[in-house]
C-alpha cells in the first residue's frame, strides 16, 4: 500500500488507517476475536496505522490491550495512536487535560498497549479549562523521556493548533471528515501553513456510506446511531437516497460505495489520511483496496454533484457538537 507523511516531524504511515473505536464501544456488543482478526488482517494488507484511545475502553484499557495483543508480533511495523483528555465518573464523561493526568495516561497506555513508546499522542478533545501551552508542554515532556514520539490534537480549532504548535511541533489534527462531513475543510490552509498532516475519522459517515445503513431504532440499544441526526426521520431518506447514487456511480467504476468515499478522500490533498473502523476482516480488505482507486475530475464533479456541502443532518445530536477554538 502507498504511504504518506503526516506533518513534517517525519511521520509516516499507510495511506488507509485503522480506527478501533467500534470494537469496544459505540456500535453495539463487539468480539474480540472478531475484532483482533480484522486488526490482523489490516497488517497484512498493508496497513501500518492503527489508531485507538483510552476513551474507547471508558478507562478500563480494554481497546488498548485489544489493539496491543492484535498487534504484538508485528509492533515494529505499525504506527500506533492513542488519545488523552477524558475523566470517567458517576456522572458520566468529564474533561481532564491536566499535566498529571496525561503522564498518568500515557503510563497506562503504555501498559495496557505493551509497548516502549506510544508513535502518536492525542488530545483527545480540546480542554478548555487547560491552557493548550500546558498540554503541549507536557507532550513535549514525554517526548523527550522517549515515552511518545509524535503529538497530535483531535476537534481542535485554528486557535488552540496555532498555540500548540508554538510550543511542540504538531504532526498531526484528527477530527471527523467524510462525504457527509465537509465543516473542517476550512481548517486545511491552516494545516497546510503549519506542516501538520490530517486523519479523518468517521470518514464512511459511522457507517452510513457503505450501503449498509438502517433507520435509527434498527440497531441495538447501544448503538449509537440510534441518536444520531443523519439517521433521523427526514434526513435518514435523503441521506439514503445520496448513498444509493453514490453507489451507482461506483459501480460503474467497478468499486464499492464505501472505496469511493474513500478514495474520494485521498484525492482530497496528500496530507490526508482516513481510518475507516470495521469489525469485519473483509470489510477490511474491501477499505484497505480502496488505496488503489483513482478517481478521474470527472468522478469528483459527479459526487459534488451529488453530495456539494455534505449530508443532511448534524452530526451530533444537540449539545454535543465539539466547538472549536
Amino acid at each position: 500500500m502507498q504511504q504518506r507523511t503526516l506533518g513534517s516531524q517525519g511521520l509516516t504511515v499507510s495511506a488507509i488507517g485503522y480506527g478501533s473505536m467500534g470494537l469496544t464501544m459505540a456500535y453495539g456488543p463487539g468480539d474480540e476475536a472478531a475484532g483482533i482478526a480484522a486488526l490482523r488482517r489490516a497488517h497484512e494488507l498493508g496497513v501500518t496505522f492503527f489508531d485507538t484511545a483510552e476513551l474507547y475502553g471508558m478507562g478500563t484499557g480494554a481497546n488498548e490491550i485489544l489493539v496491543g495483543k492484535a498487534l504484538a508480533d508485528v509492533r515494529d511495523e505499525v504506527v500506533i495512536a492513542t488519545k488523552f483528555g477524558f475523566t470517567f465518573g458517576a456522572n458520566g464523561l468529564g474533561l481532564d487535560s491536566t499535566p498529571a493526568n496525561i503522564r498518568k495516561v500515557a503510563d497506562n497506555s503504555l501498559r495496557y498497549l505493551g509497548v516502549d513508546q506510544i508513535d502518536v499522542f492525542y488530545q483527545h478533545r480540546v480542554d478548555p479549562n487547560v491552557p493548550i501551552e500546558d498540554v503541549a508542554g507536557t507532550v513535549r515532556e514525554l517526548i523527550d523521556a522517549g515515552k511518545v514520539k509524535y503529538f497530535g490534537l483531535s476537534e481542535a480549532g485554528p486557535q488552540t493548533i496555532r498555540r500548540a504548535h508554538a510550543v511542540q511541533p504538531v504532526s498531526v489534527l484528527q477530527t471527523e471528515y467524510s462525504l457527509f462531513e465537509r465543516d473542517v475543510e476550512q481548517l486545511f490552509p491552516v494545516l497546510d501553513e503549519l506542516g501538520i498532516g490530517f486523519v479523518a475519522y468517521s470518514p464512511l459517515g459511522r457507517g452510513f456510506i457503505t450501503g449498509t445503513a438502517k433507520p435509527a431504532g434498527q440497531y441495538d440499544a447501544t448503538d449509537m446511531r440510534n441518536n444520531d441526526p443523519r439517521w433521523q426521520p427526514g434526513n435518514y431518506e435523503k441521506n439514503l437516497d445520496a448513498v444509493n447514487r453514490l453507489t451507482t456511480l461506483a459501480a460503474g467504476k467497478g468499486i464499492t460505495v464505501s472505496q469511493l468515499a474513500l478514495a474520494w478522500l485521498l484525492a482530497q490533498g496528500e496530507h490526508i489520511v482516513p481510518i475507516p473502523g470495521t469489525r469485519s476482516a473483509d470489510r477490511m480488505q474491501e477499505n484497505a483496496h480502496a488505496a488503489d482507486v483513482t478517481l478521474t475530475e470527472t468522478d469528483l464533479a459527479a459526487i459534488h454533484e451529488i453530495l456539494p456541502t455534505g449530508g443532511f443532518g448534524a452530526r451530533y445530536a444537540e449539545g454535543h457538537l465539539p466547538t472549536w477554538n
